[in-house]
């Protein structure tokens, strides 16, 4: 980090303040799978109930 005339610039790595990794992908996934399996069983049980 450096100042340049009235303004600070950051390196990308600096500005990211995180860690780049493949975790949130996984989250997504695995939590659309879930909310597929719930909402087929929230529409699949009251049918099979009839």
């Amino acid at each position: 980090m450096h100042v340049v005339d009235d303004h600070i610039e950051v390196t990308e790595t600096e500005a990211s303040g995180g860690v780049k990794g493949q975790g949130v992908r996984y989250v997504l996934v695995i939590s659309l799978i879930l909310a597929v399996i719930v909402m087929s069983a929230v529409w699949i049980i009251p049918a099979l109930m009839k």
